[in-house]
């Protein structure tokens, strides 16, 4: 069983295959390069500015400000990268129809891209807003989306042909909270990550064949499961040893923001997976 768009609305296949070759989808086919540019800058543009706002309720970055002014300093971008790749996203998609209604990593991206607005929008600026207390409709918004993000990994990871492309979440999860940790843990992560990496390189090359993916896959997966442990455990060390400063966040405005940003990277790297599948 495949969850592809396809799966869930079977009745709209006709209409699909016949948007890229009539109006608007004939006209704009031809540009679809232009579109695809967009949409990466525009998802460079969201991508800093979440990761500035974010970081700052997580407690590092641009410290000297408070939560609500890096909010202002950052809200313009933020919304003009949003407003960005839903443009030319919905551009490519009708250049590019067929592709996305039998994709499994499409649906694993609007999951995600839901999961991102709703954490972006319904709880990180509103957190940052009030220097990073998290309000009763916040705390809503925040269980919506993490529901919608659980939603995404989970397609993700299921996928045939895709789910390597959880490794770049786990990647950008790993050096997110190398970044954020400091002291003691930052040195102790840091030796466990190594020490992983040299295991997992060991597993390839030297334990098993290349090509024996008979023992590989199940290798690979209780890889990705001590690995986040290990990130899981460093973050959890960072919230609390962090605390609360006079203008900043608690433990789960902190934590939230750790998903404000790791759910952009969940759908920009489906998005990229969108071509493999």
């Amino acid at each position: 069983m495949t969850i592809a768009p396809q799966d869930f609305f079977p009745q709209i296949a006709d209409w699909v295959n016949q948007l890229d070759d009539t109006f608007p989808g004939a006209w704009i086919k031809p540009y679809f390069a232009q579109w695809e540019v967009g949409h990466l800058l525009s998802l460079a543009l969201l991508g800093g500015a979440s990761l500035l706002l974010n970081l700052r309720l997580i407690g590092v970055g641009l410290t000297d400000d408070s939560p609500s002014e890096v909010r202002r300093s950052v809200l313009p971008w933020l919304n003009l990268g949003v407003i960005g790749i839903l443009v030319t996203g919905v551009l490519i998609g009708t250049s590019n129809p067929e592709r996305l209604y039998t994709s499994e990593a499409f649906t694993a991206k609007m999951l995600g891209l839901a999961a991102a607005l709703i954490l972006t929008y319904g709880v990180s600026l509103p957190a940052a807003k009030q220097d990073g207390r998290l309000g009763r409709n916040a705390s809503i918004a925040a269980a919506i989306g993490l529901a919608f993000f659980g939603l995404s990994v989970g397609v993700f990871a299921v996928a045939k042909l895709v789910n390597p492309g959880l490794w770049h979440v786990i990647t950008a999860a790993a050096l997110l909270v190398l970044f954020v940790t400091r002291g003691l843990t930052r040195i102790i992560y840091l030796a466990a990550l190594v020490a992983l990496m040299a295991t997992q390189l060991a597993i390839h090359h030297l334990i098993y064949k290349p090509d024996d993916y008979a023992h590989l896959d199940p290798a690979n997966k209780i890889m990705i499961l001590v690995y986040l442990a290990l990130i899981l455990a460093a973050a959890g060390v960072q919230i609390v040893s962090s605390g609360r400063g006079p203008q900043g966040a608690g433990p789960a405005t902190k934590a939230l923001a750790y998903a404000a940003i790791l759910v952009w990277v969940t759908t920009a790297a489906a998005g990229r997976w969108i071509a493999f599948a």
